[in-house]
């Protein structure tokens, strides 16, 4: 891969600040166009939009093309999800609704070759098509590949530091959406937001990394104060319809 790709995984375990968005059209020119620009990654979001394998393995080629880290949202913790997703050559996986260290481990397992794990194929772009021993490939995946677990149920927030600190567990992912329909509040109240710092807290108190999605910009700092380092913000056909209303009312 390139050297942005390649350090990936390296910046996010060092708690860097990384800056993200997701992509929800599946094209891979908006892939690539993404790739001209200054953000640290990009996530193909398979889970929330219409990507098929044939779509995802076209956007991470585009971005894998530009020296632009992605990732993917898988739409669950399936093996096959996982494998499909990793073979396309991203950087790593988001997985959504994590709720225990048991699963955490089991996803953890399904991303990494081994007995019981990833299965292997010499054929993907992630092996270079080929190109790379196996050897070079195996060792690859285990030092590149990300993994980043979604908490975004109620049902997780008693576990939070029981899933961050399983090995292979690069990073947690605050699901703020899901987890404000999830205790019934809105995204901006006070009790949603506590326990987001409830969870920084505990994903810090064993040394794992953050990431989170944030509706207000004018959070971040707060939110990096408080360990957070990962930010997945916006997306595509939001900075689009942002972009084009922006247009609109800069002549009217």
């Amino acid at each position: 891969m390139g050297q942005q790709t390649d350090s990936f995984r390296d910046r996010l375990i060092a708690q860097d600040l990384l800056i993200g968005t997701f992509i929800k059209t599946p094209s891979p020119i908006v892939a690539e166009v993404l790739g001209l620009t200054d953000l640290d990654v990009i996530c193909v979001d398979t889970e929330h939009a219409p990507f098929g394998r044939l779509e995802t393995d076209l956007c991470v080629g585009a971005l894998r093309a530009a020296d632009m880290p992605s990732l993917v949202r898988v739409a669950n913790d399936s093996s096959t999800e996982i494998r499909n997703a990793l073979d396309s050559g991203a950087n790593g996986i988001l997985v959504p609704h994590v709720t225990s260290a048991e699963q955490a481990t089991a996803i953890v397992t399904a991303a990494h070759f081994g007995d019981g794990g990833r299965g292997f194929a010499g054929s993907p772009r992630a092996a270079d098509y080929t190109t790379k021993s196996m050897s070079d490939h195996i060792r690859d995946s285990r030092e590149r590949t990300t993994i980043i677990l979604q908490i975004e149920d109620v049902a997780a927030l008693p576990h939070v530091a029981q899933i961050a600190a399983v090995e292979g567990v690069d990073a947690v992912f605050v699901g703020r959406a899901d987890l404000s329909v999830a205790m019934k509040k809105s995204v901006m109240d006070k009790d949603v937001v506590a326990t987001v710092q409830d969870i920084c807290v505990a994903a810090q108190s064993v040394g794992t990394t953050v990431g989170m999605f944030t509706p207000e910009l004018d959070e971040i700092p707060d939110w990096r104060d408080r360990g957070a380092s990962l930010f997945l913000l916006s997306s595509d056909q939001s900075m689009l319809l942002a972009g084009a209303n922006d247009l609109a009312q800069s002549i009217r």
